[in-house]
């Protein structure tokens, strides 16, 4: 059973929207999100999509934190794959405030890929969504060659983040959400960046790099 979510009003998840930005978002950035934020409000009350503990947060929690990655994103970054998209969150938001970017969502649980498929239908939004789980081999449907890896919502395994090695870019990396403490990562991989994410002091997003003799 999932959980009811607050409706804001339309005007209200706006200006909160605006306000965690670091990005002008465009009106139809905007619009986007809202259909987002409706469908999630709808689909939550029987799929757990977000917990209660951040249900009255929501945009500045979920949306905010998503957002927040939008100036890590090196030129020239187009294709983006998002593992464990779950809710949508980074991937879906991404999509829908930079739609220049090509992005795949890797959800593995049916429900929630029905809602992202939804969600994307609905926006008309530039992505699609991959019913799969990345393990030590990627999984048929990812993009031959990968810009950016994010992963916010599930700890990804060194081994997996290994087997994308092969299809990163000259200049690929990978976005990942959490604590303070570093993620385990495979060798090759190396951290590039670290941004404390707004209004915390224990959560960040840390940018790593595939180093080029890993790279297949």
């Amino acid at each position: 059973m999932g959980t009811t979510l607050p409706l804001l009003e339309r005007v209200e998840f706006e200006s909160r929207l605006r306000s965690c930005s670091p990005v002008e978002l465009s009106a139809a950035s905007v619009q986007r999100l809202w259909v987002h934020y409706e469908e999630l409000v709808r689909w939550n009350r029987t799929v757990s999509l977000v917990g209660p503990g951040t249900a009255e947060e929501l945009v500045e929690r979920h949306y905010g934190e998503s957002l927040a990655a939008i100036p890590l994103l090196d030129q020239p970054w187009r294709v983006v794959v998002d593992i464990g998209s779950g809710a949508g969150f980074p991937g879906i938001v991404l999509a829908a405030a930079v739609p220049e970017l090509e992005v795949v969502l890797v959800e593995s649980r049916e429900r929630k890929c029905a809602f992202l498929k939804t969600v994307i239908r609905k926006a008309a939004l530039p992505c699609q969504c991959l019913g799969a789980r990345v393990g030590v081999t990627p999984p048929d449907g990812l993009p031959p060659k990968i810009d950016v890896i994010t992963c916010r919502g599930v700890s990804l395994m060194p081994s997996a983040l290994e087997g994308l090695s092969g299809r990163m870019t000259t200049r690929g990396g990978a976005l990942f959400w959490g604590g303070v403490e570093t993620p385990e990562l495979p060798e090759g991989w190396v951290e590039a960046a670290r941004v404390e994410l707004p209004g915390s002091h224990s959560r960040s997003i840390m940018k790593v790099r595939v180093k080029a003799d890993q790279r297949r």
